[in-house]
């Protein structure tokens, strides 16, 4: 039996998320359910998208990811289905998708949310029974029409070249640590050894850290995190108040020739 993650920006003080939860269990009382997390920001796209790209690999091929974050959508969004590296996903096409992975989908479809009532609460009506079905076995083409393809939303891309990358910060955590989209690997690649300077805000620095503890307390840490991403935090403390910088916010690496 398939595994159902929920990602939704419904909060915890509502009955929303429970009357997910109970639509999946009628239709398929075996399913696992899992809660990634129901405290996106109200239509926030970009975190959803962090999330959903940095844990859905974790889990098992075939999990399925139910994802209500902006489900009602714009008025030509649509509710899909779609397989993408293995696993299955539902929710709005409202371009979310289309962050998670560079990869194209293997299978793409449309839902049926014909009537008013799927229109006010689509991650209970129509959402919830796909994610059941499909944890249950069912062939996702069973689950509506073929789509041709996704909508496109433009994500941030680290610039590089052999003396600087240039980034941005991509997601503040619950701690205030500032995650940035450079990667490790693309850090390592333009090295070779030389010595480099990361620059944000007012601040330089010229050394990386391993661990938060190798720091004094209230000092800056700056690693490559699990997710292989350039992270700035403070040890103990909030970076994102204490440095004044939030999404979005410019991070650059130079390299001394």
């Amino acid at each position: 039996m398939a595994i159902v993650t929920l990602l939704t920006d419904s909060g915890e003080i509502d009955h929303y998320v429970a009357a997910i939860k109970a639509r999946i269990l009628r239709l398929n009382p075996a399913a696992v359910i899992v809660d990634l997390t129901h405290r996106i920001a109200t239509c926030d796209i970009a975190h959803a998208a962090f999330v959903l790209r940095s844990v859905f690999r974790e889990f098992p091929p075939g999990t399925v990811h139910l994802t209500g974050v902006h489900s009602t959508g714009n008025r030509d969004d649509q509710p899909i289905a779609l397989q993408l590296e293995d696993h299955f996903f539902i929710g709005t096409d409202n371009g979310l998708f289309s962050l998670i992975s560079e990869a194209q989908p293997q299978q793409l479809v449309v839902l049926d949310a014909s009537d008013a009532e799927s229109a006010t609460f689509p991650e209970r009506d129509v959402f919830a029974p796909a994610a059941a079905r499909l944890a249950a076995g069912t062939p996702i083409h069973e689950l509506g029409k073929p789509l041709e393809s996704l909508k496109r939303m433009t994500d941030r891309h680290v610039k590089a070249t052999k003396k600087l990358i240039s980034g941005n910060v991509i997601h503040v955590d619950s701690y205030g640590n500032l995650i940035t989209n450079i990667p490790r690997t693309t850090f390592e690649a333009l090295r070779q050894d030389r010595p480099f300077t990361i620059q944000f805000g007012g601040e330089k620095f010229r050394r990386l850290h391993t661990r938060y503890n190798q720091a004094e307390e209230g000092e800056c840490v700056l690693l490559f995190n699990s997710l292989g991403l350039l992270e700035i935090g403070i040890y103990k403390g909030n970076a994102s108040e204490l440095l004044g910088l939030t999404y979005d916010s410019m991070v650059n690496i130079s390299f001394q020739e």
